[in-house]
Protein backbone atom coordinates (compact mmCIF):
# COMPACT_ATOMS: atom_id res chain seq x y z
CA UNK A 1 0.00 0.00 0.00
CA UNK A 2 0.85 3.86 -1.12
CA UNK A 3 2.16 5.43 2.49
CA UNK A 4 1.56 9.04 1.60
CA UNK A 5 4.07 11.95 2.79
CA UNK A 6 2.27 14.16 5.36
CA UNK A 7 3.17 17.13 3.46
CA UNK A 8 2.39 16.08 0.09
CA UNK A 9 -1.07 14.82 1.65
CA UNK A 10 -1.60 18.44 2.57
CA UNK A 11 -0.69 20.18 -0.27
CA UNK A 12 -2.90 17.51 -2.28
CA UNK A 13 -5.68 18.02 -0.12
CA UNK A 14 -5.48 22.03 -0.13
CA UNK A 15 -5.76 21.78 -4.17
CA UNK A 16 -8.09 19.47 -4.02
CA UNK A 17 -10.28 21.90 -1.95
CA UNK A 18 -9.19 24.64 -3.96
CA UNK A 19 -11.11 23.30 -7.49
CA UNK A 20 -14.23 22.28 -5.29
CA UNK A 21 -14.61 25.71 -3.70
CA UNK A 22 -13.97 27.44 -6.96
CA UNK A 23 -16.20 24.66 -9.03
CA UNK A 24 -19.08 25.75 -6.12
CA UNK A 25 -18.37 29.22 -6.58
CA UNK A 26 -18.42 28.92 -10.44
CA UNK A 27 -21.89 26.42 -10.01
CA UNK A 28 -23.59 29.21 -7.80
CA UNK A 29 -23.09 31.89 -10.10
CA UNK A 30 -24.54 29.67 -12.91
CA UNK A 31 -27.57 29.22 -11.07
CA UNK A 32 -28.08 32.82 -10.80
CA UNK A 33 -27.79 33.74 -14.43
CA UNK A 34 -30.02 30.48 -15.46
CA UNK A 35 -32.50 32.02 -13.71
CA UNK A 36 -32.35 35.20 -15.21
CA UNK A 37 -32.19 33.57 -18.52
CA UNK A 38 -35.77 32.32 -20.55
CA UNK A 39 -36.45 28.62 -19.14
CA UNK A 40 -38.72 28.43 -22.30
CA UNK A 41 -36.10 25.34 -23.75
CA UNK A 42 -36.61 23.39 -19.99
CA UNK A 43 -39.20 20.98 -20.09
CA UNK A 44 -42.06 21.28 -17.99
CA UNK A 45 -42.42 18.08 -15.53
CA UNK A 46 -39.11 16.53 -16.02
CA UNK A 47 -37.00 16.03 -12.97
CA UNK A 48 -33.56 16.58 -14.20
CA UNK A 49 -31.13 13.40 -15.45
CA UNK A 50 -28.27 15.06 -13.70
CA UNK A 51 -28.59 17.05 -10.48
CA UNK A 52 -24.99 19.63 -9.65
CA UNK A 53 -23.44 17.51 -7.46
CA UNK A 54 -23.90 14.16 -9.74
CA UNK A 55 -21.83 15.19 -12.25
CA UNK A 56 -19.89 17.96 -10.43
CA UNK A 57 -16.28 16.37 -10.67
CA UNK A 58 -16.77 16.16 -14.32
CA UNK A 59 -17.58 19.30 -15.20
CA UNK A 60 -15.60 20.74 -13.00
CA UNK A 61 -12.30 18.93 -12.58
CA UNK A 62 -12.28 16.08 -15.37
CA UNK A 63 -13.20 18.45 -18.20
CA UNK A 64 -9.89 20.93 -17.19
CA UNK A 65 -8.14 18.17 -18.14
CA UNK A 66 -9.48 15.64 -20.65
CA UNK A 67 -7.50 16.43 -23.40
CA UNK A 68 -5.20 13.86 -20.91
CA UNK A 69 -7.66 10.98 -21.67
CA UNK A 70 -9.01 9.46 -24.59
CA UNK A 71 -6.55 10.27 -26.82
CA UNK A 72 -7.44 8.97 -30.15
CA UNK A 73 -4.28 6.68 -32.13
CA UNK A 74 -4.23 6.47 -36.05
CA UNK A 75 -1.97 3.43 -35.91
CA UNK A 76 -1.89 0.01 -34.54
CA UNK A 77 -0.48 -0.02 -31.35
CA UNK A 78 3.18 -0.87 -31.17
CA UNK A 79 6.25 0.12 -29.43
CA UNK A 80 5.37 3.40 -31.47
CA UNK A 81 2.09 4.85 -32.24
CA UNK A 82 0.54 7.98 -34.00
CA UNK A 83 -1.44 9.81 -31.61
CA UNK A 84 -3.85 12.20 -33.13
CA UNK A 85 -3.84 15.86 -32.21
CA UNK A 86 -6.64 17.62 -30.81
CA UNK A 87 -7.68 21.07 -30.06
CA UNK A 88 -10.23 23.25 -28.00
CA UNK A 89 -12.24 26.53 -28.08
CA UNK A 90 -13.66 26.47 -24.75
CA UNK A 91 -11.13 25.49 -22.51
CA UNK A 92 -11.33 22.03 -22.74
CA UNK A 93 -15.23 21.93 -22.44
CA UNK A 94 -15.20 20.01 -26.39
CA UNK A 95 -12.24 18.45 -28.11
CA UNK A 96 -11.77 18.46 -31.97
CA UNK A 97 -9.65 16.06 -34.09
CA UNK A 98 -7.22 17.49 -36.63
CA UNK A 99 -5.74 15.65 -39.76
CA UNK A 100 -2.30 15.71 -37.78
CA UNK A 101 -0.58 12.92 -35.65
CA UNK A 102 2.41 12.80 -33.79
CA UNK A 103 4.18 9.78 -34.11
CA UNK A 104 4.77 8.56 -30.01
CA UNK A 105 7.12 6.38 -28.54
CA UNK A 106 3.84 3.96 -26.52
CA UNK A 107 4.17 3.68 -22.68
CA UNK A 108 0.75 3.16 -22.10
CA UNK A 109 -0.99 0.29 -24.10
CA UNK A 110 -1.23 -3.56 -23.14
CA UNK A 111 0.65 -4.76 -25.55
CA UNK A 112 2.47 -6.73 -23.56
CA UNK A 113 4.04 -9.20 -25.99
CA UNK A 114 3.85 -7.06 -28.89
CA UNK A 115 1.37 -9.17 -30.97
CA UNK A 116 -0.95 -5.78 -31.29
CA UNK A 117 0.91 -4.45 -34.85
CA UNK A 118 1.76 -6.70 -37.38
CA UNK A 119 2.77 -10.46 -36.80
CA UNK A 120 4.84 -12.68 -39.42
CA UNK A 121 2.83 -15.63 -37.99
CA UNK A 122 -0.38 -14.30 -36.90
CA UNK A 123 -1.73 -11.39 -39.49
CA UNK A 124 -1.46 -13.98 -42.02
CA UNK A 125 -3.73 -16.19 -40.50
CA UNK A 126 -6.21 -13.22 -39.51
CA UNK A 127 -6.63 -12.24 -42.91
CA UNK A 128 -7.14 -15.95 -43.86
CA UNK A 129 -9.44 -16.36 -41.04
CA UNK A 130 -11.80 -13.20 -42.28
CA UNK A 131 -11.94 -14.54 -45.70
CA UNK A 132 -13.22 -17.75 -44.42
CA UNK A 133 -15.43 -16.98 -41.61
CA UNK A 134 -15.87 -13.00 -42.10
CA UNK A 135 -15.89 -10.31 -39.22
CA UNK A 136 -18.45 -11.82 -37.17
CA UNK A 137 -20.70 -14.89 -36.39
CA UNK A 138 -23.66 -12.86 -36.17
CA UNK A 139 -24.88 -15.01 -33.96
CA UNK A 140 -24.93 -16.38 -30.12
CA UNK A 141 -22.58 -19.00 -29.14
CA UNK A 142 -25.82 -21.83 -28.43
CA UNK A 143 -27.04 -20.82 -32.12
CA UNK A 144 -24.80 -20.50 -35.08
CA UNK A 145 -21.97 -18.46 -33.14
CA UNK A 146 -19.49 -21.46 -32.01
CA UNK A 147 -17.03 -22.47 -34.86
CA UNK A 148 -14.42 -24.78 -34.94
CA UNK A 149 -12.01 -21.97 -34.12
CA UNK A 150 -13.83 -21.11 -31.10
CA UNK A 151 -13.63 -24.89 -30.19
CA UNK A 152 -10.20 -24.92 -30.77
CA UNK A 153 -9.10 -21.75 -28.78
CA UNK A 154 -10.88 -23.14 -25.47
CA UNK A 155 -9.35 -26.70 -25.93
CA UNK A 156 -6.08 -24.70 -26.48
CA UNK A 157 -6.72 -22.18 -23.54
CA UNK A 158 -7.00 -24.95 -21.51
CA UNK A 159 -4.25 -26.84 -22.16
CA UNK A 160 -2.06 -23.75 -21.67
CA UNK A 161 -3.41 -22.42 -17.97
CA UNK A 162 -3.48 -26.26 -17.15
CA UNK A 163 -6.98 -26.85 -16.52
CA UNK A 164 -9.52 -29.34 -17.87
CA UNK A 165 -11.76 -26.65 -19.74
CA UNK A 166 -12.21 -23.45 -20.97
CA UNK A 167 -15.11 -21.09 -21.65
CA UNK A 168 -14.40 -17.72 -24.15
CA UNK A 169 -16.42 -14.95 -23.77
CA UNK A 170 -16.21 -11.52 -26.23
CA UNK A 171 -15.08 -9.25 -23.62
CA UNK A 172 -12.68 -9.47 -20.41
CA UNK A 173 -14.88 -7.27 -18.73
CA UNK A 174 -17.96 -9.20 -19.19
CA UNK A 175 -16.02 -12.24 -17.99
CA UNK A 176 -16.07 -11.02 -14.52
CA UNK A 177 -19.42 -8.96 -14.61
CA UNK A 178 -20.95 -12.01 -16.23
CA UNK A 179 -19.66 -14.92 -14.61
CA UNK A 180 -19.75 -14.25 -11.02
CA UNK A 181 -23.42 -13.94 -10.63
CA UNK A 182 -23.62 -17.34 -11.97
CA UNK A 183 -21.09 -18.82 -9.25
CA UNK A 184 -22.86 -17.35 -6.93
CA UNK A 185 -25.47 -15.73 -5.15
CA UNK A 186 -27.93 -14.92 -2.34
CA UNK A 187 -26.85 -17.25 0.77
CA UNK A 188 -23.33 -17.07 -0.24
CA UNK A 189 -19.84 -14.99 0.70
CA UNK A 190 -17.61 -12.94 -1.95
CA UNK A 191 -14.54 -12.41 0.34
CA UNK A 192 -12.62 -9.59 -2.17
CA UNK A 193 -8.98 -8.02 -2.32
CA UNK A 194 -9.67 -4.13 -1.32
CA UNK A 195 -8.46 -3.00 -4.88
CA UNK A 196 -10.32 -5.60 -6.99
CA UNK A 197 -11.23 -4.24 -10.56
CA UNK A 198 -14.44 -3.02 -11.09
CA UNK A 199 -15.32 -6.05 -13.94
CA UNK A 200 -14.78 -7.95 -9.70
CA UNK A 201 -16.73 -5.40 -7.93
CA UNK A 202 -19.50 -5.05 -10.26
CA UNK A 203 -20.00 -8.91 -10.63
CA UNK A 204 -20.07 -9.32 -7.04
CA UNK A 205 -22.59 -6.84 -6.08
CA UNK A 206 -24.83 -8.36 -9.34
CA UNK A 207 -24.36 -11.95 -7.44
CA UNK A 208 -26.63 -11.24 -4.64
CA UNK A 209 -24.10 -12.47 -2.49
CA UNK A 210 -22.89 -11.02 0.78
CA UNK A 211 -19.35 -9.45 -0.21
CA UNK A 212 -16.64 -8.67 2.72
CA UNK A 213 -13.66 -7.01 1.60
CA UNK A 214 -9.93 -7.70 2.82
CA UNK A 215 -6.79 -5.99 3.49
CA UNK A 216 -4.78 -5.40 0.03
CA UNK A 217 -2.72 -8.08 -0.84
CA UNK A 218 -2.94 -9.19 3.20
CA UNK A 219 -3.24 -13.08 3.90
CA UNK A 220 -3.44 -12.98 7.18
CA UNK A 221 -6.17 -10.21 7.35
CA UNK A 222 -7.86 -12.70 4.83
CA UNK A 223 -7.98 -15.28 7.72
CA UNK A 224 -9.23 -13.20 10.20
CA UNK A 225 -12.17 -12.03 7.95
CA UNK A 226 -12.44 -15.49 6.86
CA UNK A 227 -13.17 -17.22 10.60
CA UNK A 228 -14.93 -14.05 11.80
CA UNK A 229 -17.40 -14.61 8.98
CA UNK A 230 -17.69 -18.56 9.39
CA UNK A 231 -18.09 -18.06 12.96
CA UNK A 232 -20.98 -15.41 12.59
CA UNK A 233 -22.41 -17.15 9.21
CA UNK A 234 -25.33 -15.58 7.55
CA UNK A 235 -27.15 -12.09 8.94
CA UNK A 236 -29.40 -12.02 11.19
CA UNK A 237 -29.96 -16.18 11.09
CA UNK A 238 -26.56 -17.19 11.41
CA UNK A 239 -26.85 -20.23 9.58
CA UNK A 240 -23.56 -21.68 7.78
CA UNK A 241 -22.69 -20.06 4.10
CA UNK A 242 -23.81 -21.96 1.14
CA UNK A 243 -20.65 -21.12 -0.24
CA UNK A 244 -17.80 -18.85 0.24
CA UNK A 245 -15.59 -17.63 -2.87
CA UNK A 246 -12.17 -15.01 -2.30
CA UNK A 247 -11.77 -13.19 -5.26
CA UNK A 248 -8.29 -11.84 -6.10
CA UNK A 249 -6.12 -10.35 -8.90
CA UNK A 250 -2.40 -11.97 -10.44
CA UNK A 251 -1.38 -8.78 -11.01
CA UNK A 252 -2.95 -5.63 -9.93
CA UNK A 253 -3.85 -3.38 -13.09
CA UNK A 254 -2.90 0.29 -10.92
CA UNK A 255 -0.77 -0.86 -8.64
CA UNK A 256 1.78 -3.31 -10.75
CA UNK A 257 2.09 -5.40 -7.76
CA UNK A 258 1.93 -9.87 -7.58
CA UNK A 259 -1.02 -11.43 -5.52
CA UNK A 260 0.72 -13.33 -2.59
CA UNK A 261 -0.71 -16.56 -4.43
CA UNK A 262 0.75 -19.33 -2.33
CA UNK A 263 -0.02 -18.00 1.18
CA UNK A 264 -3.90 -16.75 -0.40
CA UNK A 265 -4.24 -20.46 -1.26
CA UNK A 266 -3.58 -21.62 1.81
CA UNK A 267 -5.29 -19.88 3.67
CA UNK A 268 -8.26 -21.07 1.79
CA UNK A 269 -7.55 -24.67 1.70
CA UNK A 270 -7.94 -24.12 5.60
CA UNK A 271 -10.87 -22.62 5.59
CA UNK A 272 -12.81 -24.71 2.62
CA UNK A 273 -13.22 -21.36 0.29
CA UNK A 274 -12.84 -21.34 -3.64
CA UNK A 275 -10.21 -19.44 -4.95
CA UNK A 276 -11.33 -17.30 -8.09
CA UNK A 277 -8.19 -15.71 -9.76
CA UNK A 278 -8.49 -13.29 -12.35
CA UNK A 279 -5.27 -13.16 -14.66
CA UNK A 280 -6.16 -10.43 -17.02
CA UNK A 281 -2.58 -8.54 -16.53
CA UNK A 282 -0.72 -11.48 -16.01
CA UNK A 283 -1.41 -13.99 -18.11
CA UNK A 284 1.12 -14.49 -21.10
CA UNK A 285 3.15 -11.64 -19.48
CA UNK A 286 4.87 -13.32 -16.59
CA UNK A 287 6.40 -17.11 -15.54
CA UNK A 288 9.27 -18.78 -17.98
CA UNK A 289 6.48 -19.48 -20.45
CA UNK A 290 3.96 -16.40 -19.83
CA UNK A 291 1.71 -19.10 -17.99
CA UNK A 292 0.82 -16.01 -15.25
CA UNK A 293 1.87 -15.84 -11.57
CA UNK A 294 0.87 -19.55 -11.31
CA UNK A 295 4.04 -20.90 -12.95
CA UNK A 296 5.81 -17.73 -11.37
CA UNK A 297 4.92 -18.13 -7.80
CA UNK A 298 5.28 -22.25 -7.83
CA UNK A 299 1.72 -22.45 -7.58
CA UNK A 300 -0.12 -25.21 -8.92
CA UNK A 301 -3.12 -24.95 -10.92
CA UNK A 302 -5.16 -27.31 -10.09
CA UNK A 303 -5.03 -25.78 -6.08
CA UNK A 304 -6.94 -22.55 -8.02
CA UNK A 305 -11.05 -23.42 -8.77
CA UNK A 306 -11.59 -20.87 -11.57
CA UNK A 307 -9.39 -19.08 -13.75
CA UNK A 308 -10.16 -15.81 -15.10
CA UNK A 309 -8.00 -14.11 -17.97
CA UNK A 310 -8.52 -11.85 -20.91
CA UNK A 311 -6.95 -11.91 -24.69
CA UNK A 312 -6.85 -7.71 -24.65
CA UNK A 313 -3.62 -7.87 -23.66
CA UNK A 314 -0.52 -10.48 -23.94
CA UNK A 315 -2.56 -11.73 -27.34
CA UNK A 316 -3.24 -8.64 -29.03
CA UNK A 317 -6.97 -9.11 -29.25
CA UNK A 318 -10.35 -9.11 -27.59
CA UNK A 319 -12.09 -10.89 -24.74
CA UNK A 320 -11.99 -13.66 -22.31
CA UNK A 321 -11.74 -16.90 -20.78
CA UNK A 322 -12.71 -18.82 -18.03
CA UNK A 323 -10.61 -22.05 -16.99
CA UNK A 324 -12.30 -24.68 -14.53
CA UNK A 325 -13.05 -28.06 -13.96
CA UNK A 326 -15.81 -29.42 -16.76
CA UNK A 327 -17.98 -29.57 -14.15
CA UNK A 328 -18.26 -26.22 -14.12
CA UNK A 329 -17.65 -25.05 -17.48
CA UNK A 330 -20.62 -27.15 -18.54
CA UNK A 331 -22.94 -25.72 -16.03
CA UNK A 332 -21.96 -22.02 -17.28
CA UNK A 333 -22.63 -22.88 -20.50
CA UNK A 334 -25.88 -23.18 -19.61
CA UNK A 335 -26.58 -21.01 -16.75
CA UNK A 336 -24.08 -17.60 -18.11
CA UNK A 337 -26.27 -15.04 -19.88
CA UNK A 338 -22.30 -13.54 -21.89
CA UNK A 339 -22.73 -17.11 -23.26
CA UNK A 340 -26.61 -17.34 -23.73
CA UNK A 341 -27.33 -14.21 -25.30
CA UNK A 342 -24.04 -12.61 -25.71
CA UNK A 343 -22.66 -12.43 -29.83
CA UNK A 344 -19.57 -14.76 -30.20
CA UNK A 345 -16.00 -13.29 -30.21
CA UNK A 346 -15.07 -12.58 -33.78
CA UNK A 347 -13.37 -15.12 -35.83
CA UNK A 348 -10.38 -13.21 -36.91
CA UNK A 349 -9.91 -12.03 -32.91
CA UNK A 350 -10.33 -15.99 -32.01
CA UNK A 351 -7.69 -16.73 -34.54
CA UNK A 352 -5.17 -13.89 -33.30
CA UNK A 353 -5.34 -15.51 -29.83
CA UNK A 354 -4.77 -19.06 -31.32
CA UNK A 355 -1.58 -17.90 -33.71
CA UNK A 356 -0.20 -16.02 -30.28
CA UNK A 357 -0.73 -18.94 -28.06
CA UNK A 358 1.06 -20.81 -30.76
CA UNK A 359 3.59 -18.27 -30.95
CA UNK A 360 4.24 -18.53 -27.15
CA UNK A 361 4.46 -22.20 -27.03
CA UNK A 362 6.91 -22.55 -29.57
CA UNK A 363 4.44 -24.36 -31.68
CA UNK A 364 4.73 -22.03 -35.02
CA UNK A 365 8.41 -23.64 -35.25
CA UNK A 366 10.24 -20.88 -33.93
CA UNK A 367 11.62 -19.89 -30.70
CA UNK A 368 10.21 -16.04 -31.11
CA UNK A 369 7.26 -16.78 -28.59
CA UNK A 370 10.51 -17.52 -25.56
CA UNK A 371 11.93 -14.16 -26.72
CA UNK A 372 9.59 -12.32 -26.07
CA UNK A 373 9.03 -13.67 -22.52
CA UNK A 374 12.44 -13.00 -21.78
CA UNK A 375 12.41 -9.66 -23.70
CA UNK A 376 9.10 -9.01 -21.66
CA UNK A 377 10.70 -9.71 -18.12
CA UNK A 378 14.06 -7.94 -19.01
CA UNK A 379 12.53 -4.40 -20.31
CA UNK A 380 10.05 -4.05 -17.07
CA UNK A 381 12.98 -4.63 -14.58
CA UNK A 382 15.45 -2.60 -16.27
CA UNK A 383 12.81 0.40 -16.60
CA UNK A 384 11.67 0.11 -13.28
CA UNK A 385 14.99 -0.18 -11.70
CA UNK A 386 16.27 3.23 -13.18
CA UNK A 387 12.86 4.88 -12.73
CA UNK A 388 13.78 3.81 -8.96
CA UNK A 389 16.99 5.13 -8.96
CA UNK A 390 15.87 8.05 -10.77
CA UNK A 391 14.07 8.77 -7.29
CA UNK A 392 10.77 8.58 -8.97
CA UNK A 393 7.79 6.71 -6.28
CA UNK A 394 7.24 3.50 -8.33
CA UNK A 395 4.87 0.99 -7.35
CA UNK A 396 4.95 -3.11 -7.83
CA UNK A 397 6.90 -5.96 -7.96
CA UNK A 398 10.10 -7.10 -10.48
CA UNK A 399 8.78 -8.94 -13.59
CA UNK A 400 5.50 -6.88 -13.65
CA UNK A 401 5.13 -4.94 -17.31
CA UNK A 402 2.68 -2.48 -14.93
CA UNK A 403 4.78 0.40 -13.17
CA UNK A 404 2.68 3.36 -12.02
CA UNK A 405 4.64 6.66 -11.31
CA UNK A 406 2.84 8.11 -8.51
CA UNK A 407 1.87 12.24 -8.88
CA UNK A 408 -0.80 12.68 -6.00
CA UNK A 409 -1.07 16.76 -6.77
CA UNK A 410 -4.19 17.56 -9.54
CA UNK A 411 -1.75 19.51 -10.98
CA UNK A 412 0.74 17.37 -11.62
CA UNK A 413 -1.71 14.93 -13.53
CA UNK A 414 -2.20 17.38 -16.95
CA UNK A 415 1.67 18.69 -16.35
CA UNK A 416 3.17 15.70 -16.45
CA UNK A 417 0.90 13.97 -19.60
CA UNK A 418 1.44 17.38 -21.74
CA UNK A 419 4.99 18.09 -20.96
CA UNK A 420 5.77 13.94 -21.85
CA UNK A 421 3.74 14.22 -25.14
CA UNK A 422 4.88 17.58 -26.22
CA UNK A 423 8.42 15.36 -26.31
CA UNK A 424 6.50 12.48 -28.20
CA UNK A 425 6.22 10.06 -25.25
CA UNK A 426 2.62 9.04 -24.66
CA UNK A 427 1.71 7.92 -21.01
CA UNK A 428 -1.57 7.61 -19.36
CA UNK A 429 -2.14 9.09 -16.28
CA UNK A 430 -4.86 7.44 -14.05
CA UNK A 431 -6.72 9.80 -11.44
CA UNK A 432 -10.29 9.36 -9.57
CA UNK A 433 -12.55 7.55 -9.60
CA UNK A 434 -10.39 5.05 -11.02
CA UNK A 435 -7.54 5.41 -8.04
CA UNK A 436 -8.34 7.09 -4.38
CA UNK A 437 -8.59 10.66 -5.02
CA UNK A 438 -5.22 11.36 -3.39
CA UNK A 439 -3.28 9.03 -5.29
CA UNK A 440 -3.35 9.76 -8.71
CA UNK A 441 -0.44 8.22 -10.81
CA UNK A 442 0.87 7.70 -13.88
CA UNK A 443 0.83 4.24 -15.02
CA UNK A 444 3.90 3.22 -17.56
CA UNK A 445 3.20 -0.44 -19.55
CA UNK A 446 6.18 -1.96 -20.72
CA UNK A 447 6.24 -4.22 -24.01
CA UNK A 448 8.29 -6.82 -25.45
CA UNK A 449 7.90 -4.98 -28.67
CA UNK A 450 10.20 -1.83 -27.11
CA UNK A 451 13.91 -1.65 -27.83
CA UNK A 452 16.47 -0.78 -25.22
CA UNK A 453 16.75 2.64 -27.42
CA UNK A 454 13.14 3.11 -27.08
CA UNK A 455 13.52 2.38 -23.42
CA UNK A 456 15.91 4.64 -23.01
CA UNK A 457 14.03 7.65 -24.90
CA UNK A 458 11.66 7.07 -22.59
CA UNK A 459 13.30 7.58 -19.84
CA UNK A 460 15.10 10.31 -20.87
CA UNK A 461 11.68 12.78 -20.96
CA UNK A 462 10.34 11.37 -18.02
CA UNK A 463 13.45 12.06 -16.02
CA UNK A 464 13.62 15.40 -17.38
CA UNK A 465 9.31 16.13 -16.60
CA UNK A 466 9.51 14.55 -13.70
CA UNK A 467 12.45 17.57 -12.47
CA UNK A 468 10.39 19.90 -14.53
CA UNK A 469 6.91 18.96 -12.76
CA UNK A 470 8.52 17.94 -9.23
CA UNK A 471 7.37 14.17 -8.60
CA UNK A 472 10.80 12.84 -8.09
CA UNK A 473 9.67 12.41 -4.06
CA UNK A 474 13.01 10.09 -3.55
CA UNK A 475 16.72 10.88 -3.98
CA UNK A 476 18.44 10.02 -6.91
CA UNK A 477 21.13 7.57 -6.87
CA UNK A 478 24.46 9.06 -7.99
CA UNK A 479 26.09 7.55 -11.97
CA UNK A 480 28.33 4.87 -11.67
CA UNK A 481 30.92 6.59 -13.30
CA UNK A 482 30.59 9.33 -10.47
CA UNK A 483 31.10 6.68 -8.13
CA UNK A 484 34.23 5.19 -9.38
CA UNK A 485 35.51 8.25 -9.90
CA UNK A 486 34.82 9.23 -6.12
CA UNK A 487 36.71 6.02 -4.75
CA UNK A 488 39.88 7.23 -6.57
CA UNK A 489 40.24 10.37 -5.49
CA UNK A 490 39.81 8.98 -1.98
Amino acid sequence: MVRLPYLTALTTLFSYGLLFAFGQLRDFFRKIIDWFKSSSKDLKGYAPICLGLEDFYTRRLYLRIQDCFSRPIASAPDAWFDVVERYSNDNNKTLHRTSNTTKCLNLGSYNYLGFAAADEYCTPRVIESLKKYSSSTCSIRVDGGTTDLHTELEELVARYVGKPAALTFGMGYVTNSAIIPVLIGKGGLIISDSLNHNSIVNGARGSGAAVRVFQHNNPSHLEEVLREQITEGQPRTHRPWKKIIVIVEGIYSMEGELCQLPEIITVCKKYKAYTYLDEAHSIGAVGKTGRGVCELLGVDPADVDIMMGTFTKSFGSCGGYIAASKEIVQYLKHTCPAHLYATSMSPPAVQQVISALKVILGEDGSSRGAQKLAHIRENSNFFRSELQKMGFEVLGDNDSPVMPIMLYNPAKIPAFSRECLKQNVAIVTVAFPATPLLLARARICISAAHSREDLLKGLEVISKVGDLVGIKYFPAEPPKHEEHSHKKLQ
